[in-house]
């Protein structure tokens, strides 16, 4: 098979093209560079710089590279961005994924693979998180990717393609330090970017119901996500005609932010107490993944712990900016 990856040159796209590419599968990258870096590609991929709103440039690389499976990941994804822009996001998020998918039907290519968040799920007061848990997304970020969802699913019963959708958890980490994210949005970054400043890790919230007060996370390697689409990527290339997985992808383990800002303290050898300031509208006091589906369906669990994520991603933090590691 020859697989298109939309947003390939991304933080989360350049893990998924090595992984597929080191697993021996073909691959093609679409990317209009707004967050891509080119050099994160392996030599020999084909990178296409446009976006998929471009419908000609899509039928063209379809059929040009012969593509055979598509995983969109190409999509904004910064939920306080949503709220203030939200007919960017719905025109970047669904209607892109729209054009996509006309290009896909046309083609005829019938594998499609979906990066969905568990944003989908809002604020739900459980445990673990099962994939059946009520969607009820409280950010225009959230709602664009469940429509996606359903879009996609939607697609994949008219026109007999196989589909998965995989709501990601907290992604972290980076399996090499020039694949590490550039951006500051997450909060391993955020915490990166107040210590090289000199200033303290930011906490938002210590009156939680959790064991320390603060809000416990799922984090997912970004290693541990690139392996899950190479599974799932190859679980859809063996499948005939329409059906869908939709999958959590997480470690099904939670951490509080003031554990991990604990554990960044330790890893960059900066030992500074956090401020903690007021809770942030939204914020659910715990999110844990329930991973027993995929499990289940693919025999596929994460193998990376959250000590690994923030040892790899300080390494890239500090290839980028190396006054960190001076200080």
């Amino acid at each position: 098979m020859t697989w298109l990856i939309t947003g390939g040159a991304g933080y989360i796209g350049a893990h998924v093209a090595r992984s597929m590419t080191e697993a021996g599968e073909t691959v093609v990258v679409l990317d209009d560079m707004s967050s891509g870096v080119a050099e994160r590609l392996p030599e020999g991929i084909p990178l296409i710089r446009g976006e998929v709103l471009d419908r000609e440039l899509l039928d063209r690389t379809l059929g040009e590279h012969g593509v055979t499976g598509v995983i969109h990941l190409a999509a904004k994804k910064q939920v306080g961005q949503s709220v203030e822009q939200p007919l960017l996001y719905y025109r970047e998020n669904v209607h892109g994924l729209t054009v996509l998918l006309e290009a896909v039907v046309k083609a005829g290519v019938d594998k499609f693979l979906f990066s969905s968040s568990a944003a989908v799920y809002g604020v739900p007061e459980l445990e673990l998180i099962p994939e059946s848990a009520p969607c009820v997304p409280i950010n225009p970020y959230g709602e664009t990717k469940l429509a996606g969802e359903w879009l996609v699913r939607a697609a994949g019963r008219a026109h007999s393609l196989s589909t998965a959708c995989l709501r990601y958890f907290n992604v972290a980490g980076s399996a090499r330090p020039e694949l590490a994210d550039t951006g500051v949005f997450n909060i391993i970054p955020m915490f990166f970017d107040r210590i090289t400043r000199g200033e303290a890790p930011r906490i938002f919230g210590d009156d939680y119901p959790t064991p320390d007060g603060t809000c416990v996370r799922d984090y997912i390697h970004v290693a541990d996500l690139a392996d899950a689409h190479l599974t799932v990527a190859r679980k859809l290339a063996g499948r005939r005609g329409a059906g869908d997985l939709t999958v959590n992808i997480g470690r099904g383990r939670g951490v509080s932010v003031r554990e991990l800002a604990t554990l960044v303290g330790e890893v960059t050898g900066r030992r500074v107490e956090p401020v903690v300031e007021p809770r942030r509208p939204g914020d659910a006091a715990k999110a844990v993944a329930s991973v027993g589906l995929i499990g289940e369906e693919l025999g596929w669990s994460a193998s990376r712990g959250v000590r690994e994520m923030v040892e790899s991603a300080w390494e890239g933090w500090c290839l980028r900016h190396p006054e960190a590691r001076a200080r």
